[in-house]
């Protein structure tokens, strides 16, 4: 195993735990409750899952600080929860960076394309449209332009 093998492994199983916790839907809820305001009180995440009892909340904070997606600090006698977005950054960096390329980016656009609504389809992009049949040796269009 080389160096940088040895790297990708140590830090994919230090981010298990981040997509463990990223897998429950609440969780998410609560995470995006905290992107929106940093800083909040147990009583106020309680409201963002209602359906779930405060000790079901207090749980899945516990999940999230133990990702280290969370902080809790006390003030005075209030306990606030803050957003700590790095592990995410670098799920992004280690694993979805490298298939963002632009053909992805591509495949991505074309697939909302048709699927959205008749009327709501973006024009073509003239840059990426062929300019008629091809035959073997000749270059499409798109071909001269990428």
């Amino acid at each position: 195993m080389g160096a940088d093998e040895a790297v990708n492994s140590a830090t994919d199983e230090a981010f298990v735990d981040v997509f463990k916790a990223l897998a429950d839907t609440g969780r998410r809820s609560l995470l995006d409750a905290l992107f929106a305001r940093d800083g909040q009180r147990l009583g106020e995440l309680c409201e963002v899952l209602p359906a779930i009892t405060r000790f079901g909340v207090m749980k899945h904070l516990a999940v999230l600080e133990g990702a280290g997606l969370v902080t809790a600090y006390k003030v005075g006698r209030e306990k606030r929860h803050y957003l700590n977005p790095v592990p995410i950054q670098q799920i992004h960096d280690r694993w979805l960076s490298k298939y963002a390329q632009p053909f992805v980016r591509a495949m991505v656009d074309m697939q909302r394309d048709l699927e959205a609504p008749t009327g709501h389809r973006a024009k073509p992009n003239r840059r990426n449209i062929q300019t008629g049949p091809t035959r073997p040796g000749k270059h499409t269009r798109q071909e001269h332009i990428a």
